[in-house]
């Protein structure tokens, strides 16, 4: 019965999921027409590096959230390298996300762990934390990631389905 309701919770539709706490982001301009890490820039309906003026960091970290989940770590860090705050905890979140991707596991938990130290209600952190958990095989610790995350009113979203997607499949989330 439980595992029933477990499954149903699962197939929630996606647009419910993002609600607070992030989606996946949607492919847009910059991986869909622009190669080498470039972002595209509306402004200029072009594809520009990232240390373009232009580019305000709301926009970097759109670009960064998009490249990273379409694979492109190395870019995804170029990118995150010119953002103006390096201490923000969306920017902390997500030099723990492409590290974790590249392999280096170690890294990436400092980072989410800085990232949590400076916002302890960033729910996108905790749930990455908590995959990487479950790539480790601490599932008491990705499980408590997931109870932080459901009493921080991350119930219903990404972060919190993602999650527990990825304890109940023992697979952390693939982009």
């Amino acid at each position: 019965m439980f595992r029933a309701i477990l499954a149903t919770a699962l197939l929630v539709p996606t647009i419910a999921l993002a609600a607070g706490g992030g989606s996946a982001p949607e492919p847009t301009e910059t991986t869909k027409t622009c190669t080498d890490g470039k972002i595209w820039d509306k402004k200029t309906k072009s594809c520009v590096t990232a240390a373009t003026e232009t580019l305000d960091d709301d926009t970097l970290y759109a670009a960064v959230r998009e490249l990273a989940h379409d694979g492109q770590i190395i870019h995804a860090q170029n990118v995150l390298r010119e953002m103006s705050d390096q201490t923000e905890d969306r920017v902390l979140t997500y030099w723990g996300f492409t590290h974790r991707k590249a392999g280096d596991m170690a890294l990436g938990m400092a980072y989410y762990s800085k990232a949590l130290e400076k916002t302890p209600t960033n729910i996108l952190a905790r749930s990455y934390m908590g995959q990487a958990l479950v790539e480790q095989g601490d599932l008491v610790g990705a499980r408590e990631q997931l109870l932080i995350i459901r009493d921080q009113g991350g119930a219903g979203t990404w972060a919190e389905a993602s999650l527990r997607e990825a304890i109940t499949t023992g697979v952390s989330y693939a982009y």
